[in-house]
């Protein structure tokens, strides 16, 4: 891995779309230890507004995602998984550390593609798992995956995205609707649940009512959860919440918010496992785990 100085990193910015422009490029364009090295972007329009706005370069088309490549040390991931995991592993490739949106991809092979290509090619990566790096979130994982005894636990992310009148910039993304909350909000339980219970050993799967899943999973700790997911819910359905029973009683996840920040943290950790060379525990790697388990239950709704 090649190690670089903390406040010379060069971080380009795949991806002009509303994920992009609202937490990615704010938090690059601003970081202190990080510069923003270029946008690239599908849509000419779309990259040269976001690049504008924040002072750097855009990039378009074929030759441009070789360019923004060369000036960067790192790339940063704002675009549907199946077109971040090929370019994630042609980064990989040049030299470039990884910063990647969840899920890594939506099959375990283009999964498993992205982190060989960062383990050949030894760069350092981190998947935004955003309960992993906000400020009130990431605390609460550390405390209670310091405790023993967890009996069991009770997740549910169920969002209105699809539901007539939402108004979302979010709900156009063809691949959120094909993949629905299991491939969209799934990363963030599963971030949440594996370090405190314990790698996911079974796992069985049942869909719901519109796109939901249900999952039912047991621990290497020996603790068992039981998921909720969903996206196309009734508005008054929706709600987060992950609480966690065992012998120091009942936690629940605590509230969070700043996206923008919590993007920051993550690149906190990129940079930081860039210059020591520890991989970051939530990295390509714990991406690929998540891709295969989100797959496994996949398999099973299907069937």
């Amino acid at each position: 891995m090649t190690t670089l100085p903390p406040t010379s990193l060069r971080i380009g910015l795949v991806g002009a779309g509303p994920w992009a422009r609202n937490t990615q490029a704010p938090a690059l364009a601003a970081h202190p230890g990080a510069g923003l090295s270029g946008v690239w972007g599908r849509r000419p329009e779309a990259a040269n507004a976001l690049a504008a706005a924040h002072g750097t370069t855009a990039y378009t088309g074929e030759t441009g995602i070789d360019e923004l490549f060369a000036a960067s040390d790192a790339i940063a991931f704002a675009v549907p998984p199946d077109v971040q995991a090929p370019l994630a592993a042609r980064a990989a490739a040049t030299g470039r550390h990884l910063l990647l949106d969840k899920p890594v991809a939506t099959t375990v092979t283009a999964a498993h593609e992205v982190a060989r290509a960062a383990g050949q090619a030894g760069v350092a990566s981190v998947v935004f798992c955003t309960l992993r790096f906000a400020a009130e979130t990431s605390a609460w994982i550390t405390e209670q995956a310091a405790l023993d005894g967890w009996f069991t636990a009770r997740a549910e992310w169920i969002g209105a995205l699809f539901s007539p009148g939402v108004t979302s910039e979010y709900a156009a993304s063809p691949w959120r609707r094909e993949k629905g909350g299991l491939w969209d909000v799934g990363p963030h339980v599963l971030s949440v649940l594996i370090p405190v219970l314990g790698d996911v050993t079974r796992l069985t799967a049942a869909r719901g009512p519109s796109d939901t899943t249900h999952l039912i999973l047991r621990h290497t700790s020996g603790a068992s959860s039981t998921v909720t997911l969903a996206l196309g819910a009734p508005v008054g359905a929706v709600g987060t919440e992950i609480e966690l029973r065992g012998e120091a009683g009942t936690a629940a996840l605590p509230r969070w918010s700043d996206p923008v920040g919590s993007f920051r943290a993550a690149v906190d950790a990129l940079i930081d496992s860039v210059r020591t060379g520890v991989p970051h525990p939530c990295d390509v790697r714990f991406g690929l785990r998540l891709t295969e388990l989100l797959a496994e239950a996949e398999k099973q709704v299907a069937e």
